[in-house]
């Protein structure tokens, strides 16, 4: 009989390669393009094969709770004060619902995707004014599970400043996948978004990491749509001013969000590793 170990090793081998070993920037496009039909018996059946592999889809909290199709079930807005928003000036919140990876202080230029699986700055952000701001400062990783709330918001009252799209793969950003794939988020498309606080001029950067069946990400203040078709300049120097919980953008159904902050930073007493945080907590407090 297979031991316990045997059976989680064997279940995390299918996982991966099911979810992986697959052709999956076609099968991204693919479920862009299936995800959007609006007809109530495919979106239906869509919705209740989507329940079949999740946990509670949280639609109790959505604005509306009947969809015109899956896609339109997967950026569901909240209904209003769904989210409270920490209003302390000194605490950076949490952008998105999410579980916790990966937190703590960047070793020089270097962080931990998993346990074992280090990566660089320089090979994620792809840029070298932002890789010196953040030598030695703090980050946290959030994952937006399938079933959570895909849209994410302003940490702090901020001004946003340019946006970075860089094209890449479509790896799963699973827990299983982040700890057999180096470098994971460094090989998948993402957009890096920087931010400047209204207190202390500090710059938090968010980097948005699409994943297999989600690469497209939207952002409220940018008339583009960053997904595998896009082919405009990578760099587009835009600017707009938020309050802190204002709806950045949103995924186009769930991935990863990695928040960088300079030297000084430190993560708030409740991250942790494993926790689920909601948009609008405390994730980081200002020196």
């Amino acid at each position: 009989m297979k031991t316990l170990i045997e059976r989680l090793t064997a279940w995390e081998a299918l996982n991966f390669l099911a979810s992986n070993r697959v052709p999956r920037r076609q099968l991204t496009r693919f479920m862009g393009w299936f995800s959007r039909i609006e007809q109530p018996l495919l979106r239906d059946l869509s919705l209740a094969a989507f329940r079949l592999f999740t946990d509670d889809l949280e639609l109790h909290e959505a604005r509306k709770q009947r969809f015109d199709s899956l896609h339109d079930c997967f950026v569901r807005e909240l209904a209003d004060g769904a989210r409270p928003i920490d209003l302390d000036p000194q605490t950076v919140v949490s952008p998105c619902d999410a579980v916790v990876g990966a937190f703590g202080h960047v070793r020089g230029t270097e962080l931990i995707q998993a346990k074992g699986f280090p990566y660089e700055l320089a090979d994620l952000l792809h840029d070298p004014e932002l890789v010196r701001a953040y030598t030695d400062g703090v980050y946290v990783t959030l994952r937006l599970k399938a079933n959570m709330y895909h849209r994410f918001h302003a940490p702090h009252d901020c001004r946003v400043g340019p946006v970075t799209y860089v094209s890449g793969d479509t790896w799963n950003v699973n827990p299983v996948a982040l700890r057999r794939v180096a470098r994971l988020f460094c090989k998948n498309e993402r957009v890096v978004i920087r931010t400047r606080l209204d207190r202390g001029g500090h710059a938090v950067t968010l980097v948005a990491v699409a994943a297999i069946l989600v690469a497209s990400v939207r952002l409220r203040w940018v008339d583009v749509r960053l997904h595998l078709a896009y082919d405009g300049p990578n760099r587009i120097d835009t600017e707009a001013q938020f309050r802190k919980g204002d709806e950045l953008g949103w995924f186009e159904h769930g991935s990863t969000i990695v928040v960088f902050a300079p030297s000084g930073f430190r993560p708030c007493e409740t991250v942790e590793a494993g926790a689920v945080v909601r948009m609008g907590r405390p994730l980081l407090r200002l020196p």
